[in-house]
């Protein structure tokens, strides 16, 4: 009996894992990506004479998906990644700062030493997080109804000085969704995988080359290696479906068969495949429910002299929020800042947004000369908006016809719009079509 046929739409981190896992099967995958590049929000962006991100991402130990993938791959991780113990290092625009570092203890203890030794906040409101954090411990970081993380903050009475300082921050780094809607149940579970388990959880990962040569190229090889076929510039225009059953696509205006088919596309992509078939209208307004969040990085390049003081800085009270020192991934002098979600900082054009966060960065470093280069990338589709009982309408990845599957970091993965939950939605739906009847 020959192999089962597996047609992959979308080569984004989610189709990259489903397809290099289904290959590995002995499945027969063919990936279709329209763009002429791997690797979707997440890819190799030409820069001088650097490979940057299409916006700067960071890793956490808690990553456990996407650091097993990468092993699968092959990527040795102490060549491919930056391990760091967490630090956060908040710098405020007017001169005050706020140090976070998590101690050499067992999880969670490691985030409560750290909260109680923070420097820059006042003994109230380090106990205050403490105590929060170690009662949400006790409960497994699980919330039985949800609500918005600024009220789950207002329920365990957080200063207002610590939300601003610590928890708004790091919820709009997790989630990309402002505290006052994001959701809390989503939250606290990227919360308690990173400070349960082993405290390498927390770890800060940062890639010592680009996003595509770190995921898209391997995967790209390994899919190749094991007898599978990816096609760039392919855009698949439409779905084949007789009686309740996915037989193929449209690929390049050809017909593609297919015994099963995964895509693996943005919510708002998917949908215009939806739309035409009576069977998926039901999914198709589900899809239409979920809205988005921006995100804009700015490269600066500066002489290769220039180096924040740490690998990752927060920035408070300005339009930046986090700056990264690319000189971990081997590019010295480049600096990315990132500006999460929605703001008054989208109603500016690239000139005036490099022009405040250079202003921003030099009331912080005076002594640093001007930026040689510089770069905006914007996303403003960049994640799904994290919202307050968004697991209600999570779509599983089983598709309401046979044979069609979805993949993507907005499935039912339990975690908010990030690398990992692109992988782990790719990989769960990969074991459910090897391995049929299995929990996923």
């Amino acid at each position: 009996m020959s192999a089962a046929r597996v047609v992959v739409v979308g080569g984004g981190w989610a189709g990259l894992s489903a397809a290099a896992m289904l290959a590995r099967s002995g499945l027969r995958v063919t990936l279709c990506e329209s763009a002429r590049q791997l690797g979707g929000r997440a890819r190799r962006v030409l820069f001088g004479r650097h490979g940057v991100d299409n916006g700067q991402h960071l890793m956490i130990g808690a990553y456990r998906a996407t650091l097993e993938l990468l092993a699968t791959l092959g990527v040795d991780e102490a060549r491919a990644l930056r391990r760091r113990p967490l630090r956060l290092d908040m710098h405020e625009a007017g001169g005050g700062r706020v140090r976070l570092s998590a101690p050499a203890l067992p999880a969670p203890l490691h985030l409560i030493a750290a909260l109680l030794g923070a420097r820059g906040l006042g003994p109230r409101a380090r106990w205050r997080a403490a105590a929060m954090c170690g009662h949400l411990a006790l409960r497994g970081f699980r919330l039985e109804a949800d609500t918005s993380v600024a009220a789950l903050l207002e329920r365990y009475r957080q200063p207002p000085a610590l939300v601003r300082a610590l928890w708004e921050p790091l919820c709009l780094a997790a989630l990309n969704t402002p505290i006052g809607q994001a959701s809390a149940r989503v939250f606290l579970r990227v919360l308690g995988d990173t400070f349960t388990g082993t405290r390498h959880g927390s770890d800060l990962l940062f890639t010592a080359t680009d996003l595509g040569a770190l995921l898209p190229d391997p995967a790209l090889e390994f899919i190749e290696a094991h007898g599978g076929s990816v096609h760039l510039g392919q855009r698949v225009t439409a779905l084949q479906i007789e009686a309740g059953v996915l037989r193929g696509v449209v690929a390049g205006g050809v017909p593609l068969a297919a015994d099963h088919v995964v895509l693996a596309v943005a919510p708002h992509s998917a949908r215009a495949l939806l739309a035409p078939h009576p069977e998926l209208k039901g999914l198709e307004a589900d899809l239409r429910r979920f809205t988005y969040e921006p995100i804009c990085t700015v490269y600066l390049q500066y002489p290769e002299s220039v180096a924040l003081p740490v690998p990752m800085m927060g920035m408070l009270g300005t339009t930046g929020q986090w700056a990264f020192d690319r000189g971990l991934s081997n590019q010295p002098g480049l600096i990315a800042v990132v500006i999460s979600s929605r703001g008054p900082h989208m109603a500016l054009d690239n000139a005036q947004l490099v022009a405040r966060i250079e202003a921003e960065l030099a009331n912080l470093f005076p002594r640093w000369p001007a930026a040689v280069e510089t770069l905006v990338i914007r996303e403003k589709r960049a994640t799904f908006s994290c919202e307050v009982d968004i697991d209600a309408w999570r779509p599983p990845n089983a598709m309401p016809v046979q044979g069609g599957w979805l993949a993507g970091d907005y499935t039912d993965t339990a975690y908010p719009a990030t690398l990992e939950g692109a992988v782990r939605s790719g990989l769960q739906c990969a074991r459910q079509i090897a391995a049929p009847g299995e929990t996923p």
